[in-house]
């Protein structure tokens, strides 16, 4: 199991407690199958991690696992293998702007 963060407003949507869920990847395991994954698992979370039409990370979303910040890594790059055994999660987080 993979283990996933995801900011509250996302988590609201999803009607999910806690704050992380867990996804099954078949397969290499890199943020494009772990996205697909919480997408199948909750449909209505398509379109707000990534844009539906061209697969890109939406502009206010960023990924971070290990301590490592992956958002403009590729999405097809293999995650650390501390994500993908489960001993770490994949977080996804809401970034800010504004001055």
């Amino acid at each position: 199991m993979i283990r996933v963060v995801l900011p509250a407003h996302l988590r609201t949507l999803a009607g999910v407690e806690g704050s992380e869920v867990q996804v099954d990847v078949v397969g290499e395991v890199t943020t494009r199958t772990v996205i697909d994954a919480v997408e199948n698992r909750f449909p209505m979370l398509r379109g707000t991690i990534r844009d539906q039409a061209t697969g890109s990370r939406r502009p206010f979303v960023r990924f971070f696992a290990c301590s490592e910040d992956l958002s403009h890594e590729s999405p097809d790059a293999a995650l650390p293998d501390a994500v993908a055994s489960g001993v770490e999660p994949l977080l996804v987080v809401g970034a800010m702007a504004g001055g």
